[in-house]
């Protein structure tokens, strides 16, 4: 690169920032595409569209059908969006709650009308029932003269495949009938046998039509049939300085990240703070571009990202100085950092885009929109450390700063003996990790339950009150929070406001029959309200045990593709074995931070532990990354000596990284409201734990296994 284009790359990325920022503050054109103020929020955030069905028929329903009708809803508004809710509410009454989205009727028109639906034949034989039928969506192809038609394509289970391949074999140019909620809404003629359970119907005239049959067969094959009783239009669940205080922490948590950068690695942490800025402004435009749905604990993963992206610089940057002290001149030196770089950061961020990859398979919920969140945020800050880190880098030297004394010489530091301290690491984490199981037991033997499980895991009670004034979202936190408050003794209270009207739902945990009496009384005190105005409905948690059960099973098999990609990259099981067994340290040690502190387990809860795993994951790799390279540049040193050297050259990078984010996290838990803060503490201790296993831990664990493979030999 010679001056006239380090001039141009220059320039090039102050105009690339400039964009960003006037894209992310104003938007682009009349609509102001890519603005941040685009960006969809979640429920806790905006609001959005509430809508009640109630099940058919004079019988109570069975819980079992409830919990699938639950489940089934859960899966098709996740289409709208991934931080959409969809609970019990009573005995027969289902809510979903869609955040982002200010129009409920046309919610209900694309989602339909839940009804009974069959696939009967002309006679009048039932073929299939809805419940036989997995999926529906409409689809765009091309016909056999190469023009295109709209098709609804139909996935059908285990027992409808078995009906409907015999259904089709017998009545090969005969019409099969779809009704429902007892009319026919299609009757397609079968052309074929159909056995795979896949099946196509065509001849819609339009993509609006075929998303309406899709939608309607989609909505049928529910186990319940459901009637919409009330759709409602809400509010927030947080109020404003919920919002305010968590951007305040983030601006503040880039600030401090970019001033320790610039006073830890001079010139290049000019460049990092300013890669730093790129990076939040791609995040911001790309939440806009790909329709990603933020809340609150997203805010709070991305200011999590905003240190975890300052990492893949912190092991650039030592690199670099590293070569500057074994006598490299500064352009080889930087070259070079950058080559030897890679691999660390391309091994840790392919682990963990890996889980986040099985995760927005697999996920359901609140954990595919963290897994897409993750995605992004890995994407991104790959991008911004190797390409525009590294042509600012090399613009900047070729502009002028040659000299080392920019760029800093890595100080040659004794080896520490990790290895002879191992017995006393294991036995700080075994501690560690036991006080989340004695703390269970302390709790649940005094009645309190062994963990404290907030309404997004047990459930609560929703009270729905008609105030004689429109309150707003600062007086509902200011003054009809704390009134809850001192009924139920507990701080896990969500407000929403209905728009256009007076009324406000209030949830809370679950209120005994006095407790309600008791709230009711106290509001009708304050504000003056009919007892008519006010009612009660014991609501279902917003994560079913099928969700639970997904979360669980995708977090397995994103911890086994990660063992199977270590021990790929690698090429030894005991560095994949150590790096599982040290990311399930650091999520325990959380958990026992649950346990102890009796941290509110909810929705955060998961999207918290997700963080640890990713964050845990990519630590360990810089550390075996190291380890890797000294088994050949050492070749003739014990195991101990490797692994006490490796851990001694990645010591700085590792303490460093821990603090980028734990200022970050820090800045949050200081400035942010209650609901923040729970959020906030567990991560804060989720980074130690991760800093301390990856430096005390894994390579110990490593060593261990290795020499014992040794032996057995």
């Amino acid at each position: 690169m010679n001056k006239k284009r380090a001039k141009i790359v220059l320039v090039g990325m102050v105009a690339l920032l400039a964009l960003l920022v006037y894209t992310s503050a104003v938007g682009i054109g009349k609509t102001g595409t890519g603005a941040a103020k685009n960006i969809i929020l979640g429920l806790d955030l905006s609001g959005g569209v509430s809508i009640t069905y109630q099940a058919k028929g004079e019988e109570t329903p069975s819980e079992e059908d409830m919990k699938d009708t639950v489940y089934k809803l859960q899966q098709r508004v996740t289409g709208y969006s991934t931080e959409a809710q969809v609970y019990q509410e009573g005995s027969n009454r289902i809510n979903i709650e869609i955040p982002g989205v200010s129009d409920a009727n046309a919610i209900l028109e694309e989602l339909g009308k839940p009804g009974s639906l069959e696939f009967r034949l002309t006679d009048g034989t039932v073929v299939l029932t809805g419940n036989q039928v997995a999926n529906a969506e409409a689809r765009a192809q091309q016909d056999n003269m190469g023009n295109r038609e709209y098709v609804v394509q139909l996935e059908l289970t285990k027992e409808g495949k078995e009906a409907f391949a015999k259904a089709t074999a017998e009545n090969i140019g005969k019409p099969i009938e779809i009704v429902y909620d007892n009319q026919v809404i299609s009757d397609p003629t079968v052309n074929e046998a159909i056995p795979d359970g896949t099946a196509i119907i065509t001849g819609m005239a339009s993509a609006e039509e075929a998303q309406n049959l899709a939608s309607s067969i989609r909505i049928g094959s529910l186990s319940l049939e459901l009637e919409e009783i009330r759709s409602n239009v809400v509010g927030a669940q947080l109020g404003e300085d919920a919002i305010r205080t968590s951007l305040i922490a983030g601006a503040i948590g880039i600030a401090l990240v970019i001033i320790f950068m610039i006073l830890v690695y001079a010139l290049p942490g000019v460049v990092a703070g300013f890669s730093l800025l790129i990076y939040v402004g791609l995040t911001l435009v790309s939440l806009n571009a790909f329709d990603l749905t933020l809340t609150l604990p997203g805010i709070a993963g991305i200011i999590l990202t905003i240190g975890m992206a300052v990492d893949a610089n912190v092991i650039i940057y030592a690199r670099i100085r590293e070569e500057i002290a074994a006598g490299k001149s500064v352009k080889t030196a930087i070259k070079t950092g950058f080559q030897k770089a890679l691999s660390a950061i391309l091994d840790g961020n392919i682990t963990t885009l890996i889980a986040a990859f099985v995760l927005n398979l697999m996920g359901t919920g609140s954990v595919k929109g963290f897994a897409q969140t993750l995605a992004l945020g890995i994407v991104l800050s790959m991008i911004t450390a190797l390409v525009i880190s590294r042509l600012i880098v090399t613009a900047l030297y070729e502009l002028g700063f040659k000299d080392a004394k920019y760029y800093g010489r890595a100080k040659e530091t004794r080896v520490i003996n990790f290895i002879g301290k191992k017995n006393l690491f294991f036995a700080i984490s075994v501690v560690l990790i036991l006080v989340g199981p004695v703390s269970m037991g302390i709790n649940s033997a005094a009645g309190k339950g062994a963990l404290n499980l907030s309404m997004d895991f047990k459930g609560g009670t929703s009270t729905s009150v008609i105030f004689n004034e429109d309150l707003s979202i600062g007086q509902l936190d200011s003054d009809v929070k704390p009134i809850i408050r001192k009924v139920t003794g507990d701080a896990e209270i969500q407000t929403q406001k209905v728009a256009g009207s007076n009324e406000v739902f209030i949830k809370t945990r679950v209120l005994t029959l006095d407790e309600r009496e008791e709230l009711s009384k106290a509001l009708q005190d304050a504000y003056h309200i009919d007892k008519k105005a006010i009612n009660f409905e014991t609501i279902s948690s917003t994560v079913s045990n099928e969700m639970r059960q997904d979360a669980f099973t995708a977090v397995i098999i994103a911890a086994l593709c990660m063992l199977v990609y270590i021990w790929f990259r690698f090429k030894d099981i005991r560095f994949a074995g150590s790096a599982v067994i040290a990311l399930l340290h650091d999520v325990l040690v959380v958990f026992a931070c649950y346990a102890l502190v009796r941290i509110s387990i909810g929705n955060t809860f998961i999207a918290c532990m997700l963080t640890i795993v990713g964050y845990s994951i990519n630590a360990t790799i810089v550390i075996f990354d190291r380890i890797r390279e000294n088994l050949k540049l050492m070749s003739k040193a014990s195991l101990a000596e490797i692994v006490n050297t490796s851990v001694t050259q990645t010591l700085t990078r590792s303490v460093y990284t821990s603090l980028t984010t734990f200022i970050t996290i820090a800045v949050l838990y200081v400035l942010g409201v209650a609901t923040i803060k729970e959020f906030a503490l567990p991560m804060i201790v989720g980074i130690v734990a991760g800093g301390y296993s990856s430096v005390c831990i894994t390579g110990a664990l490593w060593y261990v296994m290795k020499s014992h493979a040794k032996k057995t030999r």
